[in-house]
């Protein structure tokens, strides 16, 4: 059973208890005491707030009323300074009582150094701080968090809440105010963010598509000037790493159609031209060709310089 539950269950026991009593009666002074001694019960404002309880102001048990509001709002230091005039604490009253001092603390800061607990629990030493701390509080339920011997700390990370103190409802409403304030404030400039993320992602998508047209129009000039022009040379070279090994070298002096294909390998880039005449061209073979004998590739022009010519017959 969680902790919410059985606080939920014995407030609705203690509550029955004190409604079926008189403020004059003595069993309603036993039900504050037994409430503020149960080990597990640690809210009372529904207690408080019972109309025959708040009669007890203006009878001789006035100063258990005063009890009861101790425990629901106030800590150990405050049953110091006030000890006169409230009862007796029992064992497990006090025990109670430093229990709510220290969900108190837990409220206003996240990190208790051990100076002020030990001052605020009226303990000596830090070893009985540490097996409060552990026993009676985290084991409990009401707190969790871990305890710092290099710092000498106590770093909350969770503790349960205590009853609402007169006025802290106004307090509350206004930090929760501010809160939603800055939460919309913040959802405002998320919205901004969000604008102009998408702004600037349309920005992108329009310089790219502009740069892939201005490609395309480079390509299509580039094949063009390819397709139509005249007077320049067409190379068909292979690789001395392929199974074939030539060289044919055209001058072409007519305009012409061809489709030109381009290939990628590892080892080299190459062009590959395909001649297809569409009308009478007039091509004038100049130089010369050699034919190599060597089963190891292209002869090389320097090689081929210092060779004598051979003559040739002219062709008819």
């Amino acid at each position: 059973m969680d902790i919410e539950q059985k606080q939920s269950e014995l407030i609705d026991q203690f509550v029955k208890q004190a409604s079926s009593n008189s403020p004059n009666s003595p069993a309603i002074v036993s039900v504050i005491v037994d409430a503020t001694s149960h080990p597990s019960l640690f809210a009372f404002s529904e207690i408080l707030a019972l109309p025959n309880v708040l009669q007890l102001e203006a009878s001789e048990n006035s100063a258990y009323l005063d009890m009861l509001r101790l425990f629901a709002h106030g800590t150990w230091s405050d049953y110091k300074s006030n000890a006169d005039r409230l009862p007796k604490l029992t064992p497990d009253q006090i025990l109670k009582l430093k229990q709510l001092t220290v969900l108190t603390l837990a409220e206003t800061f996240k990190v208790l150094p051990y100076d002020q607990l030990m001052q605020e629990l009226d303990v000596t030493n830090v070893r009985e701080l540490e097996d409060f701390l552990i026993n009676e509080c985290m084991y409990a339920g009401i707190v969790r968090g871990k305890l710092d011997q290099l710092r000498r700390c106590f770093e909350v990370q969770f503790a349960a809440g205590r009853d609402l103190r007169p006025g802290q409802l106004g307090s509350m409403i206004h930090t929760l105010s501010n809160w939603l304030s800055t939460s919309e404030n913040l959802l405002v400039s998320i919205q901004e963010k969000i604008r102009w993320a998408d702004s600037m992602s349309e920005v992108d998508k329009k310089h790219r598509k502009e740069v892939e047209e201005k490609v395309e129009e480079v390509k299509k000039s580039l094949f063009k000037s390819l397709l139509y022009g005249t007077g320049f040379w067409l190379q068909k070279r292979i690789s001395e790493k392929t199974m074939y090994n030539y060289e044919i070298c055209t001058y072409i002096t007519a305009p012409c159609f061809f489709t030109v294909g381009i290939y990628w390998s590892t080892s080299l880039t190459y062009f590959v031209a395909e001649v297809t005449p569409c009308k009478q061209a007039d091509i004038d073979f100049r130089g010369h060709e050699e034919i190599c004998s060597e089963s190891g590739g292209v002869m090389d022009y320097e090689e081929d310089r210092i060779r004598p010519k051979r003559r040739r017959h002219p062709i008819s």
